[in-house]
């Protein structure tokens, strides 16, 4: 890094702040091993790799990973600079959560169109109660 380029640090607040979650998630995400901010005195200072990695963290849970499969890949990452294992270990996280959601899909529609049946049936059957009253 020469002078011209200044490495950014943020407070809790701003990346709370930035990615719309409470700083107590931020300081969990730290007690999980994800972030490691540096500390001046009392203050978390967080670079833009810790930046990087919360959006990270993010992501993997919209995308229905764990935290602990989240640290996984981070851990690969820190110590083997092949990106191709990483990629070929999210390819495979992403296939296994592919198929939890397909299956959870096909369990959906299952379920959709049991409750279809059972609404059918208690329309015809109210409708018949309500023809005898009025007969």
């Amino acid at each position: 890094m020469n002078n011209n380029e200044k490495e950014s640090v943020f407070a809790i607040g701003e990346l709370a702040k930035e990615f719309d979650i409470t700083h107590r998630s931020i300081r969990f995400y730290e007690e999980q091993g994800l972030l490691s901010p540096k500390r001046t005195g009392q203050n978390r200072v967080y670079d833009n790799k810790d930046r990087v990695r919360l959006m990270l963290i993010l992501r993997g849970k919209r995308l229905g990973f764990s935290l602990a499969e989240v640290k996984t890949l981070f851990e690969m990452y820190d110590t083997n600079g092949n990106s191709a294992v990483q990629l070929g270990t999210m390819l495979e996280m992403t296939a296994q959560k592919r198929a939890v959601l397909h299956q959870q899909l096909e369990d959906i529609q299952s379920l959709m169109q049991e409750l279809d049946e059972v609404e059918a049936r208690c329309r015809e059957e109210l409708a018949e109660l309500e023809q005898g009253k009025i007969a």
